[in-house]
């Protein structure tokens, strides 16, 4: 079946090592570069991947760091909001008191004029009834200013209440 042919295994042999010879010098120097070519390519991708993992783990420990001085200034803000209004609230009711003290202190002022004021009317009218009453007594004709000035004299002396 098979039939073994030294003088062809020997030129298969020796064609072998030739191509494998040929191989080494031609074929074996590029493809070890390109082997060594990829395997720094690939170091080299390694590095920038980590140099860019850490890029982004300083990226994300600013941004929280951001984060954080954000929210305190938005706290502080919220807080300086409400001070302002309790300090405008405080005002406001301050105003509003004195505006409405003052308004009591001007209606008294106002009930003490108009006491005044009708007390004068009611000394007048005193002294005309009194000045009528005391005519009628003395069934005179009495001189009416000088007698007004004697009655509203005793009215003066009167105390004022």
């Amino acid at each position: 079946m098979f039939d073994i042919n030294p003088g062809l295994i020997v030129w298969t042999i020796i064609t072998f090592l030739v191509a494998l010879a040929i191989l080494r010098f031609v074929a074996w120097k590029p493809l070890l570069q390109a082997l060594a070519a990829r395997e720094e390519k690939i170091r080299t991708q390694l590095a920038q991947a980590e140099t860019a993992q850490q890029e982004a783990r300083r990226l994300l420990e600013e941004h929280k760091q951001q984060l954080a001085r954000a929210e305190e200034q938005s706290q502080r803000i919220i807080r300086e909001g409400r001070d302002m209004g309790e300090r405008m609230k405080a005002e406001i009711l301050d105003k509003a008191n004195q505006a409405s003290q003052r308004m009591v202190e001007q209606a008294k002022e106002e009930i003490r004029r108009e006491k005044d004021a009708a007390l004068q009317t009611l000394r007048g009218e005193v002294a005309d009834l009194a000045i009528a009453a005391a005519g009628k007594l003395l069934d005179a004709s009495l001189d009416t200013p000088k007698h007004r000035e004697l009655v509203n004299a005793a009215i003066r002396q009167i105390p004022k209440g």
